[in-house]
């Protein structure tokens, strides 16, 4: 189970560390992405995400490590398919609603993140189109070269 906190707002977020974070988006869009956002906190050793459970959510990594571990067929055994740091976006596939997890985000070092629910970027996609919209491309693009990098390292072991 993921491990559970109280949220603050985007406004704990340095105004260095939010852009380090959200790159792609303007000065503007950031301050208006932050009033969708919950800042959260995870001690190393915890679960961010369990594979297999129900989430509505994704984080944007604002400090700290986490390690996605994906289940063998083997009782108790994963294999590490990422290291993910600053900057890196995990869960992405849940903002669109509910999804079962693929894997598991173990928290490696003390984390900070900023979440996004399912139903928060609805409201933006209802409220700022333009915002929502320019989110949403920066996940597709970032899952596309996650797939492209599935890929590649497929092909290279068949």
């Amino acid at each position: 189970m993921a491990y559970d906190n109280s949220s603050k707002t985007c406004g704990s977020i340095s105004p260095e560390d939010l852009a380090a974070v959200l790159k792609f988006l303007t000065v503007e869009e950031r301050e208006e992405l932050c009033n969708y956002l919950e800042y959260r906190e995870y001690p190393a050793n915890s679960v961010f995400i369990q594979e297999g459970e129900t989430g509505g959510f994704m984080g944007f990594l604002v400090s700290g490590r986490l390690e996605i571990k994906k289940a063998t067929d083997f009782a108790g055994k994963y294999v590490v398919v990422a290291i993910l740091e600053r900057g890196a976006m995990v869960g992405e596939m849940a903002v669109t609603g509910p999804r079962v997890r693929a894997a598991t985000a173990h928290v490696k070092e003390d984390s900070r993140l900023l979440i996004l629910t399912s139903s928060r970027m609805e409201a933006l996609t209802d409220e700022n189109p333009r915002l929502g919209i320019k989110l949403l491309k920066r996940i597709l693009y970032v899952l596309g070269c996650r797939l492209s990098g599935a890929d590649e390292r497929l092909s290279w072991l068949l």
